[in-house]
This record gives structure tokens, C-alpha cells and sequence, in this order.
């Protein structure tokens, strides 16, 4: 049952709805029905401000005289990008969006309260609905919702109103976000304001309101959590009803109970579910198991949500990866998410299953999604399709005491969002040291690093962790040793590392961009090696070098032609083969990203090279590796 890729070029798709932009459902995991919600994007009123308001106080006064702006945005596409019908790259910090919009009437006659969900808006930004100050937001990669029901006019015309601040500083997490004017090397033009879906969601006075899955494929059951908010009601029984189904057939049904009111905050329900023989989920064989939950308050239904999960286990044993109790070869392809008439922001939903498809088609069972938060629409294609995940978060560049609060913030607040997603098979907090440039020799950088590790697994003890992706390990407090080496050949790559090879991976590392792969008070003790980003080869055929060092296109190596570019990508996987001891790789790169042309696809998604040639190439390292199949003999419960 493994999905079919069938990629296309990114502009061959259609959009859901053309009349609204990113018109699909933005949280495929926990989803009501089509009436519930009322999407905003499309055209908003914007302007660009001159400076930062100095107080609330300031901002309330300006939104009370009730402004509208000359401008127009097309939302969510910021307005850096050709899509949001401005493309204007220049430094602007302060924004304001603006739009009106009506609510459906039956809303107001069934008392549902309502939720403005922004799925991000970068970087600090202050909403009012109806000029009533209603929320804020810190943080430019991760979405949040505000309960504005006491604010909304049934059956009038409502006004938003946003504010943004997004600063040029480099102690915020900001990613690839060049914060000079102009893209160089391998940063990229910046993306300010809403850059994700808007959307108005109606709920019941007493609603769900959060969701966690967890498989244990070895107790062949689910673990189940589930928070309900809303009013503080009359003290029943509140319980809840769970429906699962796998491809349509009923596979489980039961009830689980609370006692008591709900009151203002939230309550959780709790519950495992037991599923025998279950369908496991990997690249090759991605079960998706159907999750229908229905809230009652004793006879009376309140509310019902539809989501999904996948029974999958991830771990590490005896210095390899494995995947639902198998050892298993990661082939990753670094996936950086820039689109480019609309960077950050995918055009539409296919391009999003788009970029998965070729990742797919090239042979690679999983992607590291590089100084990138992922639209969650990306993260339930990956679900659905089969790839493997490790989710990053997007780097600061200087570290100050007073910039690891917002940083630990969101990335709690990624854990939480995509910890349902059975693709997420690790969690990577930060990458080469950037933001924390002095952790060689800063107590104080590593303890935050050992801090954010430590919050990580105490937020999910089911997945890996990487502690500082490419080099200056902390030893065990990550679980893997990653490297990041862009030697040019595979021949240099075996050179490098035949001493570590030798000595039984015990000694003899090498120091990589002028950085130990351990920091001096750490060794290397036997955890699962990936190298975790190399390659890096661009097609620019020497009669046209000149040209592209004038543009500032680069790779981190050159093949002349295609067939050159082939045998430099063979060369690199046999000599991961002979190494022998890795248990992974991620290239670089699946696509170009401006002026960096080292992808296997042009920026607009056309390959450079046949994706059946390189997916032949990437069964060579797999070749040590069981293949996962659904009729494994080390695995009884693999079935289907």
C-alpha cells in the first residue's frame, strides 16, 4: 500500500477555491466540519508604519479613531513576495492589515462562541476585533487562537485589526531571514507579518480544544489526551465518545468519563485505547488510522472533532536507527520550504503534497525541514504520503540572556502543535551553533542548550533528539551524532573519516568548518552517526560559471553536466556504503532557494536530474538494512 508519487511542476496546480488564497482546511488534524469555520484570507487593507507605537496605550488610541489604509495585501502572502501583489523586499519593520468581514448568522442562533486563528504571523503582532483590544502574539513560526466571542457583532460587519513588528534584530529566531537588503550566500529574502492561513472558527460554549496521541506499538495500544475548554456549566457527567476507523472499517468504540464541571481554563480526558494486531505506519507502508471524538455533557452533544494518528515507534539500539522495532536507514533530503513567488508561503496546498512527491520520487524516505516551522498542511501531506520528518527550529544568530525566553516559548509551542504527526521522528532545536555561536566555551550557552534538551524530552519522551545539529555535541544528551561535511567527492569523504572507521568510532573525528564534532568536555559513545547534511552539488555547465558568480549563484561543489552531477551523487552514496558505519544520511538540497543552486529541482520545481536515476542511486546504502515490509518476520503485528 505504498502512496504513489506522481510530481508535477509547482504552477500546475490548481487552487481548492480560486477566489481565496490557501483556501483549504489549515488544521487537517483537528478538524470540524465546513461550517464551523469562515477562512480569511485574501485581500486586506495594509500599510506600512514609520516607527514602533511606544505603549498599548499608544496603539489603542490609533485603532480607536477607527483608521482604514490605502493599501492592499493578499493574505497569507507577506508582503516581500510577487503573491501578496506588493513585492516590495525592502526593510519595512511596522505593518498594519486590516479587513472586515461578516459572521454567518446561524452562529449567533446555535450561542457558538468564536476563535481567530492566525497560523503565523512574523514577528510580534497585537489584534483588535471591533476596536476592542482582543490579543497578542510573540513569535513568527508558530500559530495561536484568541477567543473574541464577546467582541464579535452577529449579523453586522466585524473589523479586524493587526499590528506587526518584525525587526531586523538576529537575537530573534528568524531561520534563513536575511536581516541585510539583500540575499547573499544561503540566506534568503525575509517574510514579515501573516505569512499562514487566517481563519474565524465557531465552537460550542464548551469545546475541544487540544489533542495528543500516543502509539505504543509494544502495548499494541493508544494513549489518548484530550483538552476541553469554555463556561463553567452545571456539575454532569461530561464523557467522551471515541470512534476509530482504519480505511472505513470500525476498529474500535468507547467512552471515557470526567466528573464534574468544566470550568474557565481547561480539563483533561484521559483514556488508552487498545488495537491489537495494529497497521503500522513508515514511508513505505503509511497506515493512517481515523480518530472521531464527540463530547457530551450527559445526554446533550457539545461538540465533535475528526483527527488521525499512525502506530509508529521510533528509537535507537545498538548504534542504529529503528523504526517500529527495525533497524532502518535514514535517506533524508534537506528540505528548506522557499517557494518563489511566495517564499516562506506555499502558493497552494499542492504544492505543499508537490514538494513530498518528488522527495519521494528521488528515492529519500524522510526530509529535514531546515530552519523551517512547516505549515501543519505540509506536516499531514507527510502523514498521509509517507516521509519522515525531523522538525528544526528556526535559529537566532546572537545569544543574550534575555533572548532564550522567546526562544524556549515557541519552541514549546512547536512541540505542542506537531507532536500528533506520526512523520516527526525527531525534534532539532538547534543547528551549527547558530545563536549560540560561543557554546564551546560559555557555561552558559550550554547549559541552555542542555536546557532546551532536557524541556524537549520532558515534553516527548517518544521521539529523538538532536542537541546542536552538524558539530559541538554535548555527548548522550542527544541521540544522535550528527554531521555536517560538504567534502566535495566521495573519495574525500572516505579519506576523512577512515580513521574513525578504524578505531571502532571511537577516536580520530575530524574537525569540521574549523568546529570539533564534540565539545571538549564530550565523547563520542556509540550513538547512531548521520551525516545529516553534505552533498550540496550544483548543475551549472562551465561555459556559464562566470555568469553565475556575477549573479551570486553557488553550490557547494559544481558538476559541469548532468551525467557529472550523477556520478558525483554515486560516489558520495558508495562511499557511505564502504564507511559502513553510518545509519544516515540528509542531502543537500530538494530544491534551489534563490540564488543557492544546489538542488535536485530548479526553484520552480522542474528536475534538473530523471528522479528514477537518483532513487536507484539511494538503495545503495540501504543495502545493510532489512527492507521494511508489511509481512516482516521480526515484526507479527506488521499486517494489511
Amino acid at each position: 500500500m505504498q502512496a504513489k508519487a506522481s510530481p508535477r511542476a509547482l504552477y500546475d496546480f490548481q487552487m481548492a477555491d480560486s477566489s481565496i488564497p490557501r483556501s483549504e482546511y489549515p488544521r487537517p488534524d483537528f478538524r470540524r466540519d465546513d461550517s464551523s469555520w469562515l477562512n480569511l484570507n485574501g485581500q486586506w487593507e495594509f500599510a506600512f508604519d514609520e516607527a514602533a507605537y511606544a505603549t498599548t496605550t499608544a496603539l489603542d488610541a490609533f485603532v480607536a479613531q477607527q483608521p482604514h489604509f490605502d493599501g492592499t495585501i493578499q493574505v497569507p502572502f507577506a508582503f516581500q513576495s510577487k503573491l501578496s501583489g506588493i513585492g516590495d523586499t525592502s526593510f519595512h519593520d511596522y505593518m498594519w492589515y486590516a479587513r472586515d468581514f461578516e459572521t454567518p448568522t446561524q452562529w449567533a442562533a446555535d450561542n457558538k462562541r468564536g476563535l481567530l486563528h492566525f497560523g503565523a504571523v512574523d514577528y510580534y503582532c497585537k489584534i483588535w476585533v471591533n476596536q476592542s483590544y482582543v490579543g497578542e502574539h510573540l513569535g513568527g513560526h508558530i500559530g495561536f487562537q484568541l477567543d473574541v466571542s464577546p467582541f464579535l457583532k452577529p449579523g453586522q460587519v466585524n473589523r479586524v485589526i493587526v499590528y506587526v513588528e518584525d525587526t531586523q534584530s538576529i537575537t530573534q529566531p528568524r531561520g534563513k531571514q536575511f536581516w541585510k537588503p539583500q540575499s547573499e550566500f544561503c540566506f534568503y529574502t525575509r517574510t514579515s507579518g501573516i505569512w499562514q492561513t487566517v481563519w474565524l472558527e465557531a465552537v460550542p460554549r464548551v469545546y475541544l480544544n487540544r489533542l495528543q496521541v500516543q502509539p505504543d506499538i509494544d502495548s499494541q495500544e493508544l494513549a489518548l489526551l484530550v483538552d476541553a475548554d469554555g463556561d463553567e456549566l452545571k456539575p454532569e457527567i461530561y464523557w467522551l465518545q471515541i470512534q476509530v476507523s482504519l480505511v472505513g472499517q470500525p476498529v474500535w468504540r468507547g467512552e471515557f468519563s470526567l466528573m464534574g464541571g468544566i470550568r474557565a481554563g481547561n480539563r483533561k480526558l484521559m483514556g488508552n485505547i487498545p488495537l491489537p494486531a495494529a497497521w503500522l505506519w513508515s514511508p513505505e507502508t503509511p497506515h493512517l488510522y481515523d480518530l472521531r471524538l464527540t463530547l457530551f455533557c450527559g445526554k446533550q452533544q457539545l461538540d465533535v472533532v475528526e483527527s488521525y494518528f499512525g502506530m509508529r515507534k521510533i528509537a535507537v539500539n545498538n548504534g542504529q536507527v529503528w523504526l517500529n522495532n527495525q533497524p532502518y536507514y535514514l535517506r533524508l533530503v534537506l528540505d528548506q520550504g522557499y517557494f518563489p513567488d511566495s517564499l516562506l508561503t506555499a502558493p497552494n496546498d499542492e504544492a505543499l503534497r508537490g514538494d513530498i512527491e518528488w522527495a519521494k520520487a528521488f528515492g529519500f524516505n524522510g526530509a529535514r525541514k531546515h530552519q523551517k516551522v512547516e505549515d501543519p498542511r505540509w506536516l499531514y501531506w507527510a502523514d498521509r504520503l509517507g516521509l519522515l520528518v525531523w522538525d528544526e527550529m528556526p535559529s537566532a544568530y546572537e545569544w543574550n540572556a534575555l533572548a532564550e525566553s522567546p526562544f524556549i516559548q515557541e519552541w514549546l509551542q512547536v512541540l505542542v502543535r506537531d507532536y500528533n504527526h506520526p512523520c516527526v521522528i525527531a525534534w532539532v532545536p538547534f543547528n551549527e551553533s547558530w545563536g549560540i555561536e560561543q557554546v564551546a566555551v560559555s557555561v552558559d550557552q550550554q547549559e541552555f542548550v542542555r536546557n532546551v534538551v532536557a524541556l524537549t524530552r520532558a515534553m516527548d519522551k517518544s521521539r529523538l533528539v538532536v542537541d546542536n545539529d552538524g558539530w559541538e555535541h554535548q555527548g548522550r544528551i542527544g541521540d544522535l551524532l550528527t554531521i555536517h561535511d560538504y567534502t566535495a567527492h566521495g573519495p574525500h569523504l572516505l579519506e576523512r573519516y577512515a580513521a574513525f572507521k578504524q578505531s571502532n568510532l571511537a577516536t580520530h573525528l575530524p574537525v569540521v568548518s574549523n568546529r570539533p564534532l564534540f565539545l571538549d568536555q564530550a565523547a563520542y559513545q556509540g550513538e547512531p552517526v548521520i551525516f545529516s547534511e553534505f552533498g550540496g552539488m550544483s548543475l551549472i555547465p562551465t561555459a556559464f560559471e562566470a555568469v553565475a558568480h556575477n549573479l551570486g549563484e553557488w553550490g557547494y561543489s559544481n558538476a559541469p553536466d548532468m551525467l557529472a552531477l550523477v556520478e558525483q551523487y554515486r560516489g558520495l552514496m558508495v562511499a557511505l556504503q564502504e564507511l559502513g558505519f553510518s545509519s544516515g544520511f540528509c542531502y543537500t538540497q530538494l530544491t534551489d532557494v534563490e540564488q543557492e543552486v544546489n538542488g535536485l529541482l530548479t526553484y520552480d520545481r522542474k528536475p534538473k536530474v530523471d528522479p528514477a536515476i537518483i532513487a536507484a542511486i539511494n538503495q545503495i546504502p540501504s543495502l545493510t538494512y532489512p527492507r521494511m515490509t508489511e509481512t516482516s518476520a521480526n515484526n507479527p503485528m506488521l499486517v494489511g
